[in-house]
């Protein structure tokens, strides 16, 4: 295998530039959740052009191929990208910032679509040395429930054939370029999406008696439903229950009708999580009861917790670390956001695993999901360097 190293680095290297290139033209171009039509078009136009064979239409905008080795049944590795972005205007002043008002790859995707795409060169590339199959998936709507990750497995995606193991990688923030984060087990966070409607009389501030306060029936709602993650959670299971959104639309001086509240909830066990979607029902409109108005509650169930399969991440971050060298592979702690490779996850042995790309020298985090991110584009070489590695390890470990 040091020889296929070899190789491998010396194909990354070369395709670095065309990576950068290619990153930066999906940041400039793009598109949000569902609408990925021009993405994928651009994706398809790169595999047309290396011969790698595949289908676009998956799930409406995705896209899933399968480069064949020798003997292709043997084993299948399925390797994932996700391609859209997010309703965020982006503030960076570079030259190929986003030319989509109000939209922006604000989460890496445009990334996370260039590593995939020259890793799949590189399997290309070096197809016939290995056996078995490497099947891959440019996946829409990670961002938006319900996810185009449930979408494309409905359709069938992980037939004909069915891969034996998956990868996906995510870039992050915090950890240095040239260095990849894993965490076996439970990694990231189910999500859920609460909407409650406060509903009571509004009416003149100033007679209230008059009144049934949604307001102050909300305000009420929102510190009882505290006692869902302080009180009743397990303690053995972490548990996030935040509200970014309450909206009443009186004034000064009047109480309206109905209030807004949205919220989610976010944990790591599936019967704790059911339990949690009920509590926060019967706890908020029993408030509201008790102070004469009423609620009307919807938990939207989104994606499940991502578990990284022990044995895949075990695996993985060993031949990750032979690549790169013990210290530039860390390990991670757990997260409590979401991701819907989730759904992979619980029926593939599967690991996602984080690739970093802070800038060299410099101590500034540029998160995610804000304006002003940004990545060290260097990271790209290493990105597609171990997908690639980490690839025909398990295609030669089977």
């Amino acid at each position: 295998m040091n020889q296929m190293k070899e190789r491998i680095k010396s194909y990354a290297n070369q395709y670095l530039p065309e990576a950068i290139s290619v990153r930066r033209h999906l940041h400039q171009h793009p598109e949000l959740s569902t609408q990925e039509v021009k993405t994928s078009a651009f994706i398809s136009e790169k595999l047309t052009e290396w011969g790698i064979d595949h289908q676009c239409g998956i799930a409406k905008t995705g896209i899933v191929g399968t480069i064949k080795g020798k003997n292709p049944d043997s084993f299948v590795v399925g390797l994932r990208a996700d391609m859209d972005a997010l309703p965020i205007a982006e503030q960076n002043t570079f030259e190929f910032k986003s030319l989509n008002p109000g939209v922006m790859h604000a989460c890496g995707h445009d990334a996370h679509i260039a590593s995939l795409l020259y890793t799949l060169r590189i399997l290309h590339e070096l197809r016939n040395e290995f056996q078995g199959s490497v099947k891959f998936f440019f996946q829409p709507s990670e961002e938006q429930y319900p996810g185009g990750a449930i979408t494309m497995i409905n359709e069938g995606v992980l037939k004909n054939p069915t891969p034996d193991v998956m990868l996906a990688m995510h870039v992050m923030p915090g950890l240095p370029s040239g260095t990849v984060g894993f965490k076996a087990g439970k990694y990231m966070a189910s999500t859920d999406e609460i909407y409650i409607t406060v509903k009571g009389k509004g009416g003149h501030a100033a007679t209230p008696n008059l009144n049934i306060d949604p307001i102050t029936s909300a305000a009420q709602t929102i510190i009882a439903l505290q006692q869902v993650v302080s009180r009743m959670a397990p303690p053995t299971i972490p548990t996030v229950l935040s509200f970014g959104r309450i909206e009443g639309l009186g004034r000064t001086n009047v109480i309206p009708d109905e209030v807004t509240i949205q919220g989610t909830i976010r944990t790591f066990d599936e019967d704790w999580r059911a339990k949690a979607h009920q509590l926060i029902k019967e706890i908020s409109m029993n408030t509201c009861k008790a102070f004469g108005a009423e609620a009307d509650v919807f938990v939207d169930k989104g994606y499940p917790y991502v578990v990284n399969d022990e044995d895949v991440t075990m695996h993985s971050l060993q031949w990750a670390s032979e690549y790169l060298g013990p210290d530039f592979v860390k390990p991670l702690d757990l997260r409590m956001t979401a991701e819907d490779f989730a759904y992979f996850s619980h029926r593939v042995p599967s690991c996602l695993y984080r690739v970093g790309i802070d800038f060299p020298e410099s101590d500034k985090i540029l998160n995610l999901h804000t304006a002003t991110f940004n990545l060290h584009e260097e990271a790209l070489e290493n990105s597609m360097a171990v997908m690639s590695w980490l690839t025909l390890n398990w295609l030669s470990h089977k």
